[in-house]
């Protein structure tokens, strides 16, 4: 959410940074918002004009009353009153156009970076490094359900059945590698500095609208019925909900955040939930990273949680890449986007894997997250980033360890998570 002050100041900036992002249906939102923010200053100076008058009639029913102007006393009464009743309906007024005006702010879309590539969509972002050499082994690597199938790993007929498609049992070998990935991900960031956290996995809708854009919420948060709650997307919305209406000493400042939660999407607008696949999925697991720093370090922090995940991938020996998100494929609340992707030997090409995000001050600013400033207070910066999202993560791993005989290689940082295990192979372990 933006600071209205820039509508007042600078609404030409608002505009073109609208139609970089290719949302030119939104143009007409800013001169709403302008109009009805005059309105409400207006109305305000109303009513502080009215309470002046107030105040001042009221001191004098006092003094008319100890001279004796009984008469006098109850015309300014009447005019005390009649002025409380016009009060009453400026304030209404005031609530319902300040109402208005946060309404509009919530779908203004935030200010991108200078050197965000401008493009329409995922398909005009931008390679910016490769880390790993990608390689395609001399078999054919089999789609990653029928690598699970042969480690008898999984199980999507009973999970259809008892859930529906998106759902699936994950057993054996494979659910161990799957836990295994996560606890490896939770220490790799407790290594680097990360406080731990497992956060609640319900949240209320102030905080939803807090984290997140209404596009992106209505596509993917499940609303619990008869309850002010919806499961969370990811663990970054409880966290960084957390900060919610707090005022942060400077000296507190980094946060840097790791947590674990399941993660529960519709996923609206994707293109159907594969049958057999596990690519796209209503539940998953996630390790995430998050930062709360000062606004002049959030470029610095952006660009080492970013790397994190890259150094954490190639660990397992798995390549990857860095792409920059254009304008387009920003969501409204992002100034900054790096996709991370890594290599598929199945399909010869990179699919993303986690998504590293700048979202400058926007979540602070609707979630009053400040900082105490000696010259006045001012809004934190938040940014996160995932470490690792089975099954997609899973997905990548199995393909990029794969051996020829259907056995899978586990490399040296997973094999105390999976005692002490060099391999897992068809039978069941």
């Amino acid at each position: 959410m933006l600071d209205i002050q820039l509508f007042r100041t600078n609404p030409d900036l608002i505009r073109k940074n609208i139609q970089k992002k290719f949302q030119d249906a939104k143009l007409p939102v800013v001169d709403e918002i302008i109009r009805f923010d005059k309105s409400l200053r207006e109305t305000k100076t109303e009513a502080d004009r009215l309470r002046a008058q107030r105040n001042a009639a009221s001191k004098q029913i006092g003094a008319l009353l100890s001279k004796g102007k009984t008469e006098e006393a109850e015309a300014a009464k009447a005019q005390v009153a009649r002025i409380g009743d016009q009060l009453d309906g400026l304030g209404q007024k005031e609530e319902e156009l300040a109402a208005e005006v946060r309404k509009r702010l919530l779908i203004i879309p935030n200010i991108i970076a200078p050197n965000v590539p401008l493009g329409r969509d995922d398909s005009e972002n931008v390679e910016v490094e490769r880390f790993g050499e990608p390689a395609v082994p001399d078999f054919d690597v089999p789609y990653h359900i029928d690598i699970m199938e042969k480690l008898n790993g999984i199980d999507l007929d009973s999970a259809r059945k008892t859930s529906g498609n998106g759902f699936y049992y994950l057993k054996g070998g494979v659910a161990r590698l799957h836990s295994a990935i996560l606890s490896y991900a939770r220490d790799f960031m407790i290594d680097k500095g990360f406080t731990y956290y497992i956060p609640p996995y319900m949240i209320r809708s102030h905080v939803v609208t807090g984290v997140m854009s209404f596009d992106e919420m209505e596509n993917m948060m499940y609303k619990i019925e008869g309850e002010d709650l919806y499961l969370i997307g990811t663990s970054e919305h409880s966290m960084i909900g957390r900060f919610m209406d707090t005022l942060l000493n400077p000296d507190d400042l980094p946060q840097a955040l790791t947590s674990y939660s399941p993660c529960f999407r519709k996923e609206v607008g994707a293109h159907g939930i594969e049958e057999r696949g596990v690519y796209r999925i209503h539940q998953f697991e996630k390790q995430e990273m998050i930062a709360v720093c000062e606004p002049a370090d959030s470029e610095s922090w952006f660009e080492k949680l970013y790397r994190y995940t890259v150094e954490f991938f190639r660990s397992l020996d798995i390549p990857v890449r860095a792409l920059e998100c254009c304008s387009g494929d920003l969501a409204d609340l992002k100034v900054k986007s790096i996709d991370v992707e890594a290599w598929s030997p199945r399909q010869k090409k990179y699919f993303e894997v986690g998504s590293c995000s700048n979202l400058g001050d926007a979540q602070a600013r609707r979630l009053g997250i400040r900082v105490r400033g000696e010259g006045g207070n001012y809004f934190a910066h938040t940014l996160n980033n995932t470490v690792a999202a089975p099954p997609r993560m899973l997905i990548a791993f199995l393909e990029n360890n794969l051996n020829a005989d259907g056995s899978v290689r586990v490399p040296e940082p997973l094999r105390m998570y999976m005692g002490g295990l060099a391999a897992v192979k068809t039978k069941i372990e």
